[in-house]
């Protein structure tokens, strides 16, 4: 049997992102075809919001926009089998991104089970991703060590990381999430798994 070929991807993502959501699982069906490289750089979309969260009606989208992308949203998820709560509320998110910079040094399993599971706790079961007892609780039960956990949240380099997405983000001329790079082709919002493909097609290494 022949080696998936190598196909390199960076994602600019964020925990609270319903798209972000759909993508990473449209992205993840590529694991089939691919030996998937990819370089997650996390971007926090809603800075202003309090740990404690708020209604998403605080948000700056009028309601009829709100309703349109939430039935949108439910029609994919149902259609492609992704679990996914009703959304009436949002958390910030910088904790959790926080975490998951610093996973990156627990191991690629490691991060990975994390990863799923931020999604989970906050589209499946609508739980504060803001809260570090929570936080704690799942880099925990994914295996990562404490003082890696400790680390995410006191130590400045991670914090230095999101600025430095920020600004790769810039420099791509990136101003919203989900966004994949596949080479030089840049991807933004609701991207089809086919449209996925026929980028990963173009610079995947054979």
């Amino acid at each position: 049997m022949s080696a998936l070929p190598e196909l390199k991807v960076t994602v600019f993502s964020d925990y609270i992102c319903p798209f972000c959501y759909i993508g990473h699982h449209r992205l993840m069906h590529l694991k089939k075809h691919y030996n998937l490289k990819i370089n997650w750089c996390f971007l926090e979309i809603h800075p202003e919001t309090p740990e404690h969260g708020e209604p998403v009606s605080s948000l700056d989208y009028p309601s009829q926009t709100w309703q349109k992308m939430m039935s949108r949203l439910k029609v994919i998820s149902r259609k492609e089998q992704i679990a996914l709560a009703e959304l009436n509320f949002i958390f910030n998110s910088k904790n959790a991104l926080l975490l998951s910079e610093a996973a990156k040094q627990a191991g690629k399993a490691c991060f990975y089970a994390l990863h799923n599971a931020l999604f989970k706790a906050y589209f499946v079961e609508t739980k504060n991703i803001a809260n570090k007892k929570l936080l704690h609780t799942l880099a925990t039960d994914c295996g990562i060590a404490e003082e890696i956990i400790e680390a995410a949240w006191t130590d400045p380099t991670y914090a230095l990381r999101l600025q430095n997405n920020y600004h790769a983000a810039r420099e791509h001329a990136i101003e919203s999430v989900p966004s994949f790079i596949f080479g030089n082709r840049v991807l933004t919002g609701a991207v089809s798994e086919k449209l996925m493909r026929n980028a990963a097609e173009s610079v995947a290494n054979y």
